[in-house]
């Protein structure tokens, strides 16, 4: 896989924005990604050295529409950490 294949987009909430000051940053990535992955992905995109990664496999949420009933596709989610002396992502500073 290629590093944009691995990285699908950034996640901006209000939980992700308030992680950020503790260096951490979360991404929507490729459901079969493993961490090294991620961590090589991020670290060659972006230019900065990653700590940790976490993962965590979303389940898609059921929606219904009158009678009839779908799903919303599972997706993976990954919380990177940066190193102390790493510079932050600029593409999450010109959100804040």
């Amino acid at each position: 896989m290629k590093n944009f294949d691995i990285i699908i987009r950034p996640l901006v909430t209000e939980k992700s924005m308030m992680d950020m000051e503790e260096n951490k940053y979360t991404f929507e990535v490729a459901k079969k990604s493993n961490k090294s992955e991620i961590k090589k992905a991020i670290e060659s995109i972006f230019s900065v050295k990653v700590e940790k990664v976490y993962t965590m496999n979303m389940t898609g949420k059921v929606k219904r529409q009158g009678m009839n009933s779908g799903k919303r596709p599972d997706w993976k989610k990954a919380i990177v950490k940066l190193t102390a002396d790493s510079k932050p992502i600029e593409f999450f500073d010109s959100m804040q």
